[in-house]
């Protein structure tokens, strides 16, 4: 405990008690590389800091959503080109098919081919990403379709496939200028639209092949045709979607990069001027010790009680 201090004395406490905060703050600036550690660092600038942290972590789990949304938007435009192809495959049989000079045996044996593309295009319709399937809008823990070759009456007669789940896409990714945009479609606006289905084309041209009925072959390739450019038009909503994701992600780079600078203009430390007053703190410590120490009255340490 201190008592009865003189002036002298109260004043050198003072000055010390100055000396050793300005050497706290600069020695704790220096070995954090930051101006404010705490809040009473610098309260006037506190929320603007807490705000723009605040926009550097959402813009942050922004790009996270973008990257995820990318793979995806990659996965299923990859998907619906391999859909496009075995289209492609099934309009080649058909009209191998519906050629005169071949036999009932001989439909009969690209029927089964028809049948291998068939499940090949279920396959597709159930693309996964991490476990989750991408064509499923919002149920993606579950596949949309199934193969069911064998129906004989229902949904599953005429397109060869049974649905298990009718989610819509309901999500939306959201791009850090603040807009939102839709990044996914379904297995039915893909491979099911109504007058454009995939599955029912397919399984129409199988049938044909089967019964032998020729006409019905040829019938069949406009309905591929028709579906397959359904796939096209699936397949450009995922070009877009992509361009949509790397303007957004171009966008967020660049504002990580200006609330990253924004943030070390408030919170980072001028090293150099940091460093300065360690050194000129301790200086001013040094001698205001030795100072006291020549002074002719009592020592400051009479009065440590």
């Amino acid at each position: 405990m201190i008592t009865n201090l003189t002036p002298a004395s109260a004043l050198f406490l003072a000055n010390l008690g100055t000396i050793e905060q300005n050497l706290a703050q600069a020695n704790e600036e220096v070995s954090s590389g930051k101006r404010i550690n705490v809040a009473s660092d610098s309260p006037d600038q506190l929320e603007s800091l807490l705000q723009l942290t605040t926009d550097e972590q959402k813009n942050t789990q922004i790009q996270s959503n973008l990257t995820l949304a990318k793979t995806d938007a990659e996965s299923a435009d990859s998907a619906i080109n391999s859909a496009s192809q075995l289209m492609d495959q099934a309009v080649s049989l058909a009209t191998q098919g519906a050629n005169s000079t071949t036999d009932a045996a001989g439909r009969k044996t690209i029927a089964e081919q028809i049948a291998a593309i068939q499940q090949q295009m279920v396959d597709l319709s159930q693309t996964q990403v991490q476990g989750r399937y991408i064509f499923s809008g919002d149920d993606d823990s579950n596949p949309t379709y199934q193969l069911d070759l064998g129906a004989t009456a229902g949904y599953a007669a005429t397109t060869g496939v049974d649905i298990l789940s009718a989610a819509a896409s309901t999500r939306q990714i959201q791009a850090p200028q603040g807009s939102t945009f839709a990044a996914s479609e379904t297995a039915s606006q893909i491979f099911d639209a109504p007058g454009a289905s995939v599955f029912a084309a397919l399984n129409g041209l199988r049938e044909a092949l089967l019964s032998n009925n020729q006409g019905g072959i040829q019938n069949s390739i406009s309905s591929l045709q028709a579906a397959n450019t359904q796939l096209n038009n699936s397949d450009s909503f995922y070009g877009n979607v992509e361009n949509e994701i790397d303007n957004a992600n171009s966008f967020a780079s660049n504002y990580d990069t200006q609330l990253q600078t924004e943030i070390s203009d408030i919170q980072d430390a001028d090293i150099a001027q940091a460093s300065l007053q360690l050194t000129q703190s301790n200086t001013q410590l040094q001698a205001a010790f030795e100072m006291e120490g020549r002074m002719p009255t009592t020592s400051l340490f009479n009065y440590l009680g």
